[in-house]
């Protein structure tokens, strides 16, 4: 077997993409997207007729309302491609409004109830700050599943496994960029610090009986992916996609519940004073959730300017 078939066997595979082709070519359980998906997505002439179907549906109609049809729009057709479920994202200006965030979650639903999709087969994204947390929390006790995204660290982690959060989604290859700008060394294998992050998580999760689900994201090489099999899920973009079915290199499986039990990790209790100090004393998570944000909506502005100059405004 090649090495995504191998993968498989240990560990979900989620496409990170807006590209229809790629997930019917590496035939997922999940997909991923989010504003900077989307954007590039959009920008295509395959994808431009759900840009310009959302402007003719919304006519009359908001901005904001018309993007929100445009990311039903991919998700829906996502969904035709795959079995399991699709993450839509949140507007990550909202990323520390709790109740617009519960708001924007609860419209994201109903619009894909309204087209027939059951929302077990959606995830919420919504980024991992303590006021999307909190979010998280509302949702879930009303069968909202959500994918909590821009997380680099443990207290993140913890809240929102706390909090009841379907899935998360650290993010290592972000984790990865940072340490190598910091220090000037490249990280391979298992000396990854994005790598050791996920493994962290996972083995925390696992230890102490948290059922929210670990999605590995944001990969710069196959070598992360591959030290990270067992993990729960993973998503992965179409070009690691195709080099890791391209290898046929022997994989193995490197986390698992049993090796989570052995760790020494102890239980952390975290209130809202003690997360926002242990993220503050993390330099790497502290700058790259705030870059993060930036860079989604600034995205998701580019992708409202769009949106206005096919409606004229």
């Amino acid at each position: 077997m090649n090495q995504l078939d191998q993968l498989k066997q240990f560990t979900t595979i989620v496409a990170d993409t807006g590209d229809f082709q790629s997930i019917k070519a590496y035939a997922p359980q999940d997909a991923t997207t989010n504003p900077s998906l989307i954007l590039k997505a959009v920008q295509k002439p395959e994808y431009r007729h759900l840009l310009e179907q959302a402007v003719r549906d919304h006519a009359g109609q908001s901005t904001a309302a018309t993007v929100d049809g445009l990311l039903i729009a991919f998700g829906l057709e996502i969904l035709r491609l795959i079995p399991g479920r699709v993450s839509t994202e949140t507007d990550a200006r909202l990323s520390f409004d709790t109740v617009g965030t519960v708001e924007k979650g609860r419209k994201l639903i109903a619009l894909y109830e309204a087209a027939g999709i059951p929302r077990e087969r959606i995830l919420i994204k919504i980024a991992s700050t303590w006021e999307g947390i909190r979010a998280a929390a509302i949702l879930e006790k009303e069968q909202i599943r959500c994918n909590m995204t821009l997380l680099f660290a443990l207290p993140q982690a913890i809240a929102c496994a706390d909090a009841g959060a379907q899935l998360i989604s650290p993010f290592v290859g972000r984790i990865y960029d940072w340490y190598k700008k910091s220090t000037g060394l490249d990280y391979i294998g298992a000396d990854d610090p994005g790598v050791q992050s996920v493994k962290r998580i996972y083995s925390y999760y696992r230890k102490f009986g948290y059922r929210t689900e670990v999605m590995g994201a944001s990969f710069r090489n196959t070598s992360q992916i591959i030290e990270l099999a067992g993990c729960d899920l993973l998503t992965i973009s179409p070009d690691l996609l195709q080099k890791l079915a391209e290898s046929n290199a022997t994989l193995s499986r490197k986390l698992s519940p049993e090796i989570a039990q052995a760790s020494d990790l102890q239980k952390i209790t975290l209130d809202e004073k003690s997360f926002r100090a242990m993220c503050n004393d993390d330099a790497m998570a502290t700058e790259k959730l705030a870059e993060g944000i930036r860079a989604f909506c600034a995205d998701s502005q580019k992708l409202d300017g769009m949106v206005d100059v096919l409606r004229g405004d």
